[in-house]
C-alpha cells in the first residue's frame, strides 16, 4: 500500500509517498517527493494511505536541510523508486556524490558513470526522470556552460534550492 503525506517548504507544498520498508518493519521507504506542477509528477490517488506519522523522519531531515542544518539525507528509498533502466539508477546514484553547495555539469557527471560523452542527452533524461526530488540532488546538475537548465520542479526552484545551498555551504554540517 502506497502511503502519503505532504510537507511545506520553501518550494511549495511537497507530496511525499512512500511504503513500507522491507528492511526495517514498521519503517517507511520513500517513493517519490514531488512539487506543485512538477513535471511528469503522479497525484495523490484513491487507494494511497494518508499516514504523515510515517513520514516523521523524512520530514524531520527536510526541515534541517532547508534551514541549513543538514547537508545530506539518511533515509531509506524504494526499490519502486528506482523505476528505471541500470543506467538511470547508475546516474541517479551519481547524483547522491555531487557535494553539498556544489553543482556539476551532464558531461561531468557522463564522465563520472564512465559513459561517453554523446550519452549526456541520455544521462539529461536519467537527471529529468528523478523521482526523488531534494532528496537525490539533481538540482545540482546545470549546464556546461553555467546555465541552469531542465529541472522537473521549475527552474525558480532549482535557483532557490542552490542558493540556498551556496549560501549555506560554509556553515556546518
Amino acid at each position: 500500500m502506497m502511503l502519503f503525506t505532504t510537507f511545506d517548504s520553501p518550494l511549495g507544498e511537497l507530496l511525499l509517498t512512500g511504503e513500507e520498508s522491507v528492511t526495517a518493519p514498521g519503517g517507511l521507504a520513500l517513493a517519490a517527493l514531488s512539487v506543485p506542477d512538477q513535471k511528469g509528477a503522479v497525484g495523490i490517488q484513491p487507494e494511497w494511505r494518508h499516514a504523515p506519522a510515517a513520514f516523521a523522519e523524512a520530514e524531520r531531515q527536510l526541515a534541517a536541510f532547508f534551514a541549513g542544518e543538514l547537508r545530506s539525507f539518511d533515509l531509506e528509498y524504494s526499490a519502486g523508486a528506482a523505476k528505471g533502466t541500470a543506467f538511470r539508477e547508475k546516474v541517479w546514484a551519481a547524483l547522491d556524490d555531487i557535494p553539498y553547495g556544489e553543482t556539476t555539469s551532464y558531461g561531468q557527471l557522463a564522465q563520472r558513470i564512465g559513459a561517453s560523452r554523446a550519452a549526456v542527452r541520455a544521462i539529461g533524461g536519467a537527471v529529468g526522470a528523478n523521482p526523488l526530488l531534494v532528496f537525490r540532488p539533481c538540482h545540482r546538475v546545470i549546464g556546461a556552460d553555467g546555465s541552469l537548465t531542465g529541472y522537473a520542479g521549475g527552474l525558480e526552484r532549482k535557483r532557490l534550492l542552490l542558493g540556498l545551498e551556496r549560501e549555506r555551504a560554509g556553515s556546518r554540517r
